[in-house]
């Protein structure tokens, strides 16, 4: 929402004024605020989890979905990036290519990209064939003993090359994955709370029909602040609860965050910042537009919002 947005300034001011503690102590700004973010998802995402940074996020879901299915395995697309924790950079082709290499728990499906991706916009059917890329690997996983704890995405792949998978592509892998006893992630730390423009969050451009079953939130939650979530299910959630080993993140939901997090919304609401993602996103894909027309090192522009991609090219053909 803007650096220093006087708003969050001020926000955060009055309440730590007033108090700030750790989240044993019960705080209305906590429950207000899961309510206000509850408003912005499916209804059947009802459960919250506040930390510190979308990292923590990405590791906490990891940790619900192995406790849910009580499977190990991950499925990651190819390029990913999902913080820098450990059990993260285990998940994240992005860094552990360059790092001690892939886990036996890792399997890689390839980036659902229509431009320079396996199967391309000529495809007859680029959703499925991309979905059945998935089901292949957990079909290979299953016939080596393992198990599918998660599909873990970014809802649209950042540091793989700003990409939009096509509409479809999620509700097919989800079926999938489901059926294999997995869950769906979705990673919406640089995507969600309107970048993408005519929706909140980026899973909902697939459709009205898909929904993850644990969203992750990070970067523009706390406009800087240090604050973070994980959004899931009851019976996740319950799952979770059942080990015993109760979940606490000492400033994770502290009052001032929560305050924060409250201003946010407010903010993007009353500024309505996901019209003028829209506006800014249509008016600046447009002038690329014009620029590729003219200078063929310009391959494709894609974008959503204020979500934009230009891919730079040697060859038009190739």
């Amino acid at each position: 929402v803007g650096h220093c947005h006087p708003d969050i300034v001020k926000a955060a001011h009055e309440q730590n004024q007033l108090l700030n503690t750790n989240s044993r102590y019960l705080h209305d700004n906590l429950v207000d605020y899961a309510e206000r973010l509850s408003k912005t998802l499916p209804e059947k995402l009802c459960i919250f989890y506040f930390l510190n940074s979308g990292s923590e996020a990405n590791d906490l879901a990891l940790r619900l979905a192995r406790q849910y299915t009580k499977h190990e395995d991950v499925i990651v697309l190819d390029h990913a990036y999902h913080g820098h924790l450990t059990s993260l950079v285990d998940i994240s082709p992005y860094k552990f290519r360059n790092l001690e290499g892939q886990k036996e728990w890792v399997h890689v499906a390839p980036v659902p990209d229509t431009y320079r991706g396996l199967y391309r916009e000529d495809h007859e059917d680029s959703v499925t064939a991309y979905a059945d890329e998935v089901k292949d690997i957990i079909e290979h996983a299953h016939k080596r003993g393992r198990k599918i704890a998660a599909f873990f995405v970014e809802s649209l792949p950042s540091v793989g090359g700003q990409i939009i998978p096509p509409a479809g592509y999620f509700q097919k892998v989800a079926e999938h994955v489901h059926k294999a006893g997995g869950v769906f992630i979705a990673d919406e730390i640089q995507v969600g709370f309107g970048r993408v423009g005519k929706h909140f969050w980026a899973f909902q451009l697939q459709g009205e029909d898909f929904i993850p079953d644990i969203v992750t939130m990070g970067k523009p939650i706390g406009n800087g602040h240090p604050l973070a979530c994980v959004a899931t299910t009851k019976e996740i959630a319950e799952a979770f609860a059942a080990t015993g080993v109760e979940y606490f993140n000492t400033f994770g939901g502290n009052p001032v965050s929560c305050a924060i997090g409250l201003a946010v919304l407010d903010v993007i609401e009353k500024e309505h910042l996901q019209a003028h993602a829209t506006e800014v996103g249509n008016f600046l894909m447009k002038i690329l537009k014009e620029q590729q027309i003219k200078h063929p090192i310009i391959g494709d522009v894609r974008g959503c919002g204020l979500f934009i991609g230009v891919d730079l090219i040697k060859d038009q053909a190739e």
